[in-house]
């Protein structure tokens, strides 16, 4: 790659510019900032997890996990024979911080690609930064889909691939009356128009639907509503520390898992081992993964994990699990952009235009083989639910006979498909860009 004095002069002004004045941008310029690679320098990625605040418990394994996996990608020799080089920064749990440090990895540290997020809180605040510099966003976890944008690639269930099971295995297993229960944001709030579609289709009934603020740990006026309408299961998508608090209090108000239980689509067994196993016993979780698969693969990455250096919060889970695939998906699909472009023309649109079908084999992944859609950038795997034992860790009572496709748009299918080049909409209009 050839780049003149005179043009990284003229771009480093602009950039500073950018960073000082970090709520304008310049027109027109859509497109990869600095992010080429260099025959003989470090592949720069940028790990934009919190560490700190309310999301810190899922999301600094993301961080740490992510050291991991690059780690055994340069120890295998790398891609391409260069080494991945993570620039880490602490998001805080706080979307402008998330917004912010999303301009400085682009701008200043010229990064390939960015893995991080784990709200859809944080990535709707990144994307619009992301899309205008045309670069790359792995987002490691599950989602509500109704998104099609060119620059994002998913590993985790879409809810055509994680309530649409545990809906109906509810209603089968403890019956049809349920209490939605949710933190303040997109993601729930979009999840349960998906689960009143599942519930609907179940023959259930909807008794409450209850949000608390995103980082709240109150929940004495929702469990007093849950125990006047007494329904058969709970259904949550409470995140983060409010999920541990959450059921904390359950079981200090005296309900009974063995009659109303939570069913959930993100308490792991790293939310179970923070508030304490007997706060999780019993309650139910949709997830690809958990930690006790019975495979060799997932027996050497949760060896391999827990006894590097990264390992020191003691137990892997979904969340984790789908962050490491991220990091072997970007390792296939940057190997076949540089093998169809050459090294130096390789951007981050590229590397995501490459990554349609790449499949990240059962020999590599912990939850056994997964695909990325060649149309929409999600991910195909196998959904399962698992129940929460005496000791923290899930036994896997459902498992779907067979890999599930992605489908964003699964209850709006009056709004189009997503395809690689955009929303192709039923009149046969594009839109792109679309979050």
């Amino acid at each position: 790659m050839s780049v003149t004095r005179r043009k990284l002069l003229k771009t480093s002004a602009l950039g500073a510019a950018a960073l000082a004045t970090p709520h304008i941008w310049m027109p027109g310029t859509r497109e990869a900032w600095g992010a080429t690679l260099t025959e003989g320098e470090p592949i720069k990625v940028g790990l934009l997890f919190s560490l700190t605040g309310g999301l810190a418990v899922p999301e600094e394994d993301s961080t740490l996990v992510m050291q991991y996996a690059i780690d055994e990608i340069n120890a295998a020799g790398g891609v391409a024979g260069l080494p991945i080089d993570p620039v880490i920064v602490d998001a805080k749990s706080d979307f402008k911080v998330y917004s912010e440090k999303t301009r400085e990895l682009i701008l200043r540290d010229k990064v390939t690609s960015i893995f991080g997020c784990y709200t859809s809180a944080s990535r709707k605040a990144v994307l619009p930064t992301i899309m205008q510099r045309d670069n790359l966003l792995f987002y490691p976890t599950c989602y509500e889909g109704a998104e099609c944008t060119q620059n994002t690639i998913c590993t985790g269930p879409l809810a055509n691939q994680h309530s649409f099971d545990l809906i109906p295995y509810m209603v089968e297993q403890f019956g049809p009356r349920v209490f939605f229960v949710g933190s303040n944001y997109v993601w729930p709030k979009e999840s349960n128009k998906n689960a009143k579609i599942w519930l609907e289709n179940a023959n259930g009934e909807l008794l409450g639907e209850e949000y608390i603020p995103l980082g709240s740990s109150e929940f004495g006026p929702v469990l007093e509503k849950i125990r006047a309408a007494n329904p058969d299961f709970i259904f949550s998508t409470v995140v983060g520390a409010s999920d541990i608090a959450f059921h904390r209090q359950f079981k200090q108000a005296g309900l009974n898992v063995d009659t109303m239980p939570i069913a959930s689509l993100t308490t792991g067994e790293i939310e179970t081992k923070a508030m304490g196993a007997e706060f999780g016993a019993g309650h139910f979780l949709s997830a690809p993964y958990f930690q006790n698969m019975e495979n060799e693969t997932n027996a050497k990455f949760v060896e391999g994990f827990l006894s590097s250096k990264y390992g020191k919060n003691g137990t892997t889970h979904y969340n984790m699990e789908e962050t490491y695939l991220s990091a072997y998906v970007f390792k296939a699909a940057l190997e076949k952009a540089i093998e169809m472009h050459g090294i130096a023309d390789v951007t981050p649109r590229k590397i995501r235009d490459a990554a349609a079908g790449v499949r990240v084999e059962a020999d590599v992944s912990p939850e056994g083989l997964i695909w990325i859609d060649e149309k929409n950038f999600n991910t195909w795997l196998v959904p399962k639910i698992g129940q929460c034992q005496a000791d923290g860790s899930f036994k896997i009572v459902k498992e779907a006979p067979e890999h599930v496709a992605p489908d964003p748009y699964s209850i709006y299918p009056d709004l189009g498909t997503c395809t690689a080049d955009g929303l192709l909409a039923p009149d046969g209009t594009l839109k792109t860009d679309v979050i």
